[in-house]
């Protein structure tokens, strides 16, 4: 797999929950979703994205605008529209799938947001700016879009067993396709350890981590696998992403274990040695050096 999709793969993405809504104006939705990605699709019409102490932004048909921290936000017809915001959050925990409807037909948008783990996706979602949005070509949805918006319209155009589990993957894909498109719009120089993604030698030895957290890797044998100096490797690691490479992964094993421990029935044990610690009592002082509990009271709590 390749770095990108062992990133998604370890936060534990499972698909999104969404709603079409169709729209004339004068409109407003307002979406707050804290930790979560939201997102909005326009599929037809415009919209305009409001956020606190930002300039609107313009939507277009065939746009994606995604909030990878899921602050709150207005969508509306107008910027300058002030009628009170249907809340889009009820609506998308509902499992009804016909479109929601406020007014006649005019703008329709695809709204929600992602589910993952929080806790794991958290250096993610720190990486990515409040607000991605990845504009149509000529006014259409890009191709990749276009046949998922597609598959997503026929696919709930009625219940159909196992349904849910196909549109989690359709999402998956779109939510991969836009974080693919974003990172290689990413300047040279920005600083960003999503950089990383661009650079081969970094590259290969974050997949190495994300795929095996339980080897005892060293800086020489991560080195190796970027084919890279010691030294020139570790400057590179700590220039791009900010910290040490074992640093990098010791926090990564660390929020793993968080999820193993309230997510799964294993043993102290069982899960020091999925996240590299040979004994349980150094895998517990780890563990509370970076939450702050041992790991039986956080599992507890």
């Amino acid at each position: 797999m390749d770095t990108l999709s062992l990133i998604l793969d370890d936060i534990r993405l499972h698909g999104a929950v969404f709603r079409e809504t169709e729209l004339s104006a004068p409109w407003a939705v307002r979406l707050h979703t804290p930790g979560l990605t939201s997102f909005h699709i326009v599929t037809r019409g415009e919209a305009w994205l409001l956020r606190n102490g930002c300039e609107p932004l313009r939507l277009q048909t065939g746009d994606i605008a995604m909030l990878p921290g899921g602050i709150e936000h207005r969508v509306q017809d107008d910027p300058a529209t002030r009628v009170a915001a249907q809340d889009l959050m009820p609506s998308l925990d509902s499992p009804q799938v016909v479109p929601l409807r406020f007014g006649g037909q005019g703008t329709a948008l695809l709204s929600g947001h992602f589910r993952f783990d929080v806790n794991l996706a958290r250096p993610l979602i720190a990486a990515l700016p409040d607000l991605i949005h990845l504009r149509s070509i000529a006014g259409a949805p890009a191709p990749w879009l276009r046949i998922g918006l597609q598959f997503i319209a026929e696919e709930t155009a009625k219940v159909l067993p196992g349904q849910q589990v196909i549109i989690n993957r359709v999402a998956d894909i779109l939510l991969v396709e836009a974080l693919r498109d974003y990172v290689a719009s990413l300047p040279e120089g920005n600083g960003s350890w999503l950089m990383a993604l661009r650079d081969g030698p970094l590259s290969s030895a974050l997949a190495a981590m994300h795929r095996e957290p339980s080897r005892n890797w060293t800086v020489p044998e991560l080195a190796e696998i970027a084919h890279l100096s010691r030294s020139a490797f570790a400057e590179r690691f700590a220039q791009v992403m900010g910290q040490p490479p074992l640093s990098y992964l010791t926090e990564h094993r660390m929020r793993l274990a968080a999820w193993k421990l309230t997510q799964t029935r294993l043993t102290l044990t069982q899960i020091a040695e999925q996240v590299g610690y040979s004994s349980e009592a150094a895998f517990s002082q780890a563990f509370k050096r970076t939450h702050g509990h041992s790991p039986s009271a956080y599992r507890k709590s």
